[in-house]
């Protein structure tokens, strides 16, 4: 298992399947990452963007507060969070 800075290190330039085994990587880290991943979903771009969001709706509920405190401490990131909040609501009810 890798560190979260040495799984988004390597999303830095990666095919499909190397993304997919990153994300997997960080979701089984579980909720302990979920702080850093909020952090971290602030200021990345791209793909590591989507593994980062990806990864906290994957963790789920756990991701949820983490979420709504960055809204509430930078407005800039509150659609962001308030988006992945509704993704991971959503699965739930699937």
């Amino acid at each position: 298992m890798c560190t979260l800075k040495e799984a988004l290190t390597e999303l830095e330039n990666v095919d499909n399947t190397t993304k997919n085994k990153v994300e997997n990587e960080l979701v089984s880290i579980g909720s302990s990452a979920v702080p850093s991943l909020v952090d971290k979903l602030q200021v990345v771009r791209g793909i590591k963007r989507g593994v980062v969001a990806m990864t906290l709706i994957r963790i789920g509920d756990a991701s949820v507060e983490y979420l709504k405190k960055a809204a509430k401490d930078n407005k800039d990131f509150e659609w962001v969070a308030q988006y992945l909040i509704r993704e991971i609501k959503g699965s739930k009810a699937a």
